[in-house]
C-alpha cells in the first residue's frame, strides 16, 4: 500500500501505528478472555490492554467508521458529494484560476465554500447521528475487549507489584 504523506510527523505517527499492530490471532483469542474475579484489577486490565492494543483499537475504530459510511447510502452520497466538488477545485485551480464577479477566490476560500455548502446535505444525510454511533459502538467494542482481555502475567498469576515492608 503505497501512501504519502507531506508531514513527516503524521509519517512518523502512521509508521508507529503499523508497527504496533498485535498480531489478530492473539487479539481476538478466546483462551485469554476472563471475567476479571474483582472489580480492584480491572482499571490496571483496562489501562494495560489499551496500551498493548492501542494500534489494533484503531483498526477497530476505522471498521466501525467504513461501516456506518456503507450502510448509510445518503451519507455515502454526500461525501461522495463534497470529494467531488474539491477534486472539481483542485482540477479548475490547476487550470486557471477562478474568478467570481471579478474577484479572484483562492483554494481555501473555495473549499470553505465547499464545506458550508455541504453542512446541510451531511445533516440531511445524518452523519451527526452517525459520527455518536461509531463514538459509542467503538467506546463499547474497546472497553468491552480491554476489560475481558486478560494478559498473560494474569493468566499465570504472575504480578509484577512488589510490596516494601
Amino acid at each position: 500500500m503505497a501512501l504519502t504523506l507531506s508531514s513527516v510527523s503524521a509519517r512518523e505517527w502512521l509508521q508507529k501505528r503499523r508497527e504496533g499492530v498485535k498480531p489478530w490471532s492473539e487479539f481476538i483469542s478466546t483462551s485469554s478472555f476472563s471475567i476479571p474475579k474483582s472489580v480492584a484489577p480491572l482499571p490496571k486490565r483496562i489501562v494495560s490492554n489499551i496500551e498493548r492494543f492501542q494500534s489494533n483499537y484503531l483498526f477497530v475504530f476505522i471498521v466501525l467508521v467504513a461501516f456506518c459510511i456503507l450502510t448509510s447510502p445518503l451519507l455515502l452520497v454526500a461525501i461522495a458529494a463534497c470529494l467531488g466538488a474539491c477534486y472539481i477545485i483542485s482540477v479548475k485551480n490547476a487550470a486557471k484560476k477562478v474568478v467570481i464577479m471579478g474577484k479572484e477566490l483562492n483554494v481555501a476560500h473555495q473549499y470553505t465554500a465547499v464545506g458550508i455548502l455541504s453542512f446541510p446535505l451531511f445533516w440531511l444525510a445524518g452523519a451527526g447521528s452517525a459520527v455518536f454511533w461509531v463514538i459509542g459502538a467503538s467506546f463499547f467494542v474497546i472497553m468491552l475487549h480491554a476489560s475481558l482481555y486478560s494478559g498473560r502475567q494474569e493468566q499465570e498469576g504472575f504480578d509484577l507489584e512488589m510490596e516494601t515492608v
